[in-house]
């Protein structure tokens, strides 16, 4: 897990070296004086926003993906489903023989008119008392019989027939036509990487830091965009082996252009702080305790302590001790002395990140 900081550049101003409206640069350049002047590199301080972030590595999952095998067994006799294609919720895939099972259906439907004919003219006769309720009654439940029957029929049927469960891309097929299929024969795989989860683990110091609807920015292998995710669910407690918490994002993947099992970079933002002042970290030194700087003076390097919050290894906020407009001298800091007169070579971009 990697701890950083994301700079915007904000506002752009310029100030006066002097009251004769000269650049710090045209300043230092024509300063006196015995002592050599020191050549050094400064920026000036704008306000910046920071993000307080952190970097983690994530896997994408496919929102749904099953084995697709059948519920029965029998003698596959159609494969309808191309390779790598997309099929939608309830397409045909493939089916095994059903011939048995549809000649029954046939002899049980046959059955069907004869028995309703002989209820219609059980009712007729029980409406005119000429036939008790119980006769009338073991008529009806032989139809109802026949019903289910049928129905049972019916369903035996469907489990010759294996149908997509949702919409998705369907997998290599493993099987020929002709083969013996039975339900520990996988098919093929079906995956619906529309949208795409992206799952990653939280250290406890963070996991009060994340929660559902919480934005992430993630990137993947061999492409420069930055793509942005949704947090959805959070594992409800800590794995004892590594203390660490799962969670999960929702990308839409609509161009279908990602794969699951693609590693994933992800940055979780914490927080944000608008108008502050960053500096880059070799620009400040420890002395005796204290975070000192150096800010360009009147041809001079004046040293300023400062107060520092949020460090990574190229930058460091600064809470008190330097004000938008400041000219920090960001090179020869070790050289540097309150007082000793210095030539500014290059004013160069606050870009510390």
């Amino acid at each position: 897990m990697i701890l950083g900081m994301a700079l915007f550049p904000k506002i752009k101003r310029t100030i006066a070296a002097d009251q004769r409206n000269e650049t710090p640069i045209q300043s230092a350049r024509s300063s006196g004086g015995g002592r050599q002047e020191l050549a050094v590199n400064a920026t000036l301080l704008e306000p910046q926003v920071l993000n307080n972030y952190f970097r983690i590595t994530g896997i994408l999952l496919p929102d749904e993906e099953v084995d697709l095998t059948f519920e029965t067994a029998g003698k596959i006799t159609n494969i309808h489903f191309q390779e790598g294609s997309f099929v939608q919720k309830g397409a045909l895939l493939a089916k095994v023989n059903d011939a048995p099972l549809q000649a029954e259906l046939k002899k049980l439907e046959a059955q069907l008119p004869l028995a309703e004919d002989r209820l219609f003219r059980q009712q007729t006769l029980l409406d005119k008392d000429a036939i008790s309720q119980e006769t009338y009654q073991s008529v009806f439940t032989q139809l109802e019989t026949l019903k289910a029957e049928i129905e049972l029929v019916k369903a035996r049927i469907r489990q010759t027939e294996l149908r997509a469960p949702f919409s998705g891309m369907i997998g290599l097929r493993q099987v020929s036509e002709g083969a013996y299929a039975s339900p520990s024969v996988i098919i093929t795989n079906l995956t619906k990487i529309s949208p795409l989860k992206i799952e990653f683990s939280l250290t406890q110091n963070y996991i009060n830091k994340i929660r559902p609807g919480s934005e992430i920015t993630f990137s993947v292998e061999n492409d420069l965009e930055e793509y942005q995710a949704t947090v959805y669910a959070i594992e409800s407690r800590l794995d004892i082996q590594t203390l660490s918490l799962f969670a999960r994002a929702r990308y839409p993947n609509s161009d279908m252009k990602m794969k699951p099992g693609q590693s994933a970079k992800i940055r979780i933002t914490l927080d944000q702080i608008d108008n502050a002042i960053v500096i880059p970290s070799i620009s400040t030194v420890k002395e005796m305790g204290r975070d000192i700087t150096y800010i360009y003076e009147e041809g001079r390097a004046k040293e300023v302590e400062i107060v520092t919050g949020m460090r990574t290894s190229s930058a460091v906020e600064v809470i008190s001790g330097l004000t938008v407009g400041d000219t920090l001298l960001t090179t020869g800091v070790m050289q540097l002395r309150s007082g000793m007169p210095v030539r500014i070579t290059q004013m160069v971009p606050n870009s510390a990140e």
